[in-house]
């Protein structure tokens, strides 16, 4: 019969999404009367960062022209890529870019449905572990592959092996691209220019491109300066993903884009910048206004100014987490350098999955033993937490690594508050370790 004909593509079980997925979890819990603390979902603005009154009055400019309400084309608003392509051209060492090698959609995740999906069934993209999991489950997929990862070291500032990184190209020539997230979500590293050299390097010998999603490019501090992708690539082809959701900070504008870095490099490069062109031309366009607001946004003399200001804040945020959890035992933590996450990972041992934390609430008891049978044990960790402290983070394990940790986040504004939370965390922690 038609109706046992199999519908769906048998690579979606390696769509997971950690971050979201846990929340199902946390309102389950909620609704049995267990209040929810959440830092797993990185929006500035949910967290309670104000938009400045002078972005605010650009956009609202804007909202009053009935262009703003129109479609744009396909590649996106011609002038704005025209400011976009100059800024690229006019950094140091940079690839020179035109406006149409700027090509708009509706934030970095509709982008990197994207990229993946148009990629060769049989081709692999080699990339970090831990890994933002938008990346590495459109990757899984469109091949339905166990991902092909190279991986990132916590006790060396989160930096990846060069030599594993050559190993994976070179003994599994399949692979056509290597991806990065610099800054890195979910570990808040900054990639050396040393490691990107070294990346650069290994794709110019073994002829592939490179992936790197720039979304916290504006975050920086603790001494680090981003280096964009576009500096670094020389002759070699790769794209940079762009976007202002972290930045402005406007998530909810869904407005982000890729550049197209050397994409005459090869006729076969070529050919795949013009499928991502192709294919964006079936959705007619993303949204106008934000575009629109992107030029005078970035190139009001406040911006710069915000900038500074915002890495200050998130440094001291960040400052503030470490020196909380490297007192911590059984909890490895380094200092970050980007983003506004961050991520201890469970020292080898630390915890298992015989562990507890007690709750009285028996039906809360009985929901949490249900959910983490066969889990993983730091997941099996933040299941207990949220049902004894309601704090909410993400597992480590959801970033797709072997590593045992979790990710919060560094975005709420009151500092005590911030404490507060932590304290929670922590006496989860030695509670559940027995430290």
């Amino acid at each position: 019969m038609h109706s046992q004909i199999k519908i769906a593509h048998s690579g979606i079980k390696n769509l997971h999404y950690e971050i979201r997925e846990i929340v199902d979890f946390g309102y389950k819990l909620r609704a049995m009367g267990r209040p929810i603390t959440w830092e797993n979902i990185g929006d500035p603005v949910a967290a309670g960062e104000k938009i400045e009154p002078w972005i605010k009055e650009i956009v609202t400019e804007l909202m009053a022209s009935d262009s703003s309400w129109a479609y744009c084309p396909s590649r996106g608003v011609l002038s704005t890529r025209e400011y976009l392509a100059d800024l690229v051209s006019n950094r140091e060492n940079s690839v020179k870019i035109g406006p149409d090698d700027i090509l708009f959609f509706n934030g970095i995740a509709d982008a990197v449905d994207k990229i993946y999906d148009l990629i060769k069934k049989d081709n692999r993209v080699l990339m970090p572990s831990p890994s933002y999991p938008t990346h590495t489950s459109n990757e899984g997929k469109r091949g339905d592959y166990v991902h092909l990862q190279f991986r990132l070291d916590p006790k060396n500032d989160w930096q990846p092996d060069l030599d594993d990184i050559e190993n994976k190209v070179k003994y599994n020539p399949q692979v056509v691209a290597i991806a990065l997230v610099n800054p890195d979500n979910p570990t808040g590293s900054v990639y050396r220019r040393e490691t990107l050299e070294g990346i650069v390097a290994i794709a110019r010998k073994y002829g592939i491109f490179v992936i790197c999603d720039e979304i916290y490019a504006h975050i920086c501090y603790n001494g680090a300066q981003t280096l964009h992708l576009s500096q670094m690539l020389g002759d070699v082809p790769g794209l940079a993903l762009r976007g202002i959701s972290k930045d402005v900070p406007w998530p909810g504008s869904r407005c982000g884009w890729i550049e197209m870095l050397n994409a005459d490099a090869t006729p076969e490069f070529r050919e795949y910048c013009d499928a991502l062109v192709k294919s964006k031309m079936m959705e007619v366009c993303s949204t106008t206004l934000p575009q629109l607001a992107i030029p005078k946004i970035y190139a009001d003399p406040r911006y710069a100014v915000l900038k500074e200001k915002r890495a200050k804040m998130f440094e001291r945020r960040a400052n503030q987490v470490y020196d909380f959890f490297k007192t911590i035992p059984g909890v490895f933590v380094r200092p970050t350098q980007g983003a506004f996450y961050f991520s201890p990972v469970f020292e080898d041992g630390a915890i298992d999955s015989r562990q507890t934390l007690p709750i009285s609430n028996p039906e809360i008891r009985a929901f949490v033993e249900k959910s983490v049978e066969g889990a993983p044990p730091d997941k099996r960790f933040v299941h207990y937490m949220m049902a004894y402290e309601g704090v909410c983070v993400t597992p480590l394990t959801g970033f797709h690594t072997d590593l045992n940790g979790f990710r919060l986040t560094t975005l709420r504004p009151d500092d005590k508050e911030r404490a507060e939370i932590l304290e929670r965390i922590g006496a989860s922690i030695r509670r559940y370790t027995g430290a």
